[in-house]
């Protein structure tokens, strides 16, 4: 299969790179050249935003196409209006995001969907920069446009902070604040295996939207902890504080303690459903597997894992999880 990735760098992107590689895949990456690509790459340069920033994939053909563009949907838009007449398929990364809040447990692809234009040329509201990316693609190829709507994504390459901010944190050792329940359940997905779903998808010739994510309860917040306390090998004893407990504290659930969330706002990220994309096939690997591949990345790095400048820092303040961790002595 000949695989046009836009973008291929970063996390996800790079993720379809690596797999796509892996099957033995003709591989081409488009993007701005700020990173190396990998051994094997045909690399076409060029800026998207920019006035003539197309010109590299003015000409060639390929079979699939994907987009994991999280910016001024207009970028999407032009990409694939360009590439329709001369690709089979396009995959978007879109995001779950696009559902309205509040979303109820168990909604799937059929909930109701916010605004949004392919027009928009700034970045806006992410759920509206996603659905404005989803109408491009969609106005562009028609039934030939396959809409992962992704949910928390996770594994090695992760540049937003989430499970490297928990590694590392573990790895500290000592008493380690964790937000209970310890059997809260999880839902997310590992970047490689919605790379290989999606893969697999497009040459099936699937199309529409697909929730893309595991099934809820896939692990819980303690299996993903006690996962970090393996993997690191440090002393950290895991300490379970109340929900309660923590939000009196001024503690914000996602930011200040990524990956947890309570009530309405867990119920939409950690209870959709999926049963549509696990019908097609979507496997999802061991929360083990992706907690040890992530922390063998992250030890492998030269420095501090990569970042998102257009993400808030991720993270507990030291002296909030001390005082915390008073309150919930063993």
């Amino acid at each position: 299969m000949r695989l046009l990735v836009l973008g291929g760098s970063e996390f996800v992107g790079r993720a379809f790179v690596d797999e796509a590689l892996s099957l033995g895949h003709d591989v081409s990456m488009f993007n701005r050249g700020t990173h190396e690509p990998p051994a094997g790459v045909t690399a076409l340069r060029g800026d998207r935003t920019a006035p003539g920033g197309l010109t590299a994939i003015e000409r060639g053909e390929w079979d699939v196409v994907v987009d994991t563009w999280a910016w001024a949907p207009s970028a999407v838009r032009d990409a694939a209006r360009l590439l329709a007449d001369r690709a089979g398929h396009f995959v978007y990364v879109s995001s779950r995001s696009v559902y309205h809040f509040p979303m109820p447990a168990g909604a799937d692809e059929t909930a109701p969907l916010v605004e949004g234009s392919p027009d928009d040329e700034v970045a806006v509201e992410y759920a509206r920069v996603k659905m404005g990316g989803e109408l491009a693609a969609v106005a562009a190829f028609g039934d030939r446009a396959l809409l992962a709507r992704a949910g928390l994504i996770l594994g090695p390459h992760e540049n937003i902070g989430r499970l490297p901010w928990w590694l590392h944190r573990v790895a500290r050792g000592g008493p380690v604040l964790a937000p209970g329940p310890a059997d809260l359940g999880l839902q997310y997905i590992d970047t490689r295996d919605l790379a290989l779903w999606c893969l697999s998808a497009a040459e099936r010739g699937l199309s529409g939207p697909y929730n893309m994510v595991s099934p809820p309860a896939f692990t819980t917040m303690g299996e993903l902890l006690e996962a970090c306390v393996q993997v690191t090998g440090s002393d950290a004893r895991l300490r379970w504080a109340e929900p309660e407990t923590i939000l009196a504290a001024g503690v914000q659930p996602w930011i200040d303690l990524p990956i947890w969330l309570t009530g309405e706002d867990h119920d939409a990220l950690h209870q959709g459903d999926v049963s549509k994309a696990v019908a097609a096939g979507l496997r999802c690997r061991p929360v083990e597997e992706t907690v040890a591949d992530t922390w063998a990345w992250l030890r492998g790095l030269p420095g501090p894992p990569p970042t998102r400048a257009d993400r808030p820092p991720l993270g507990l303040d030291p002296e909030v999880e001390a005082k915390l961790l008073e309150q919930v002595r063993p």
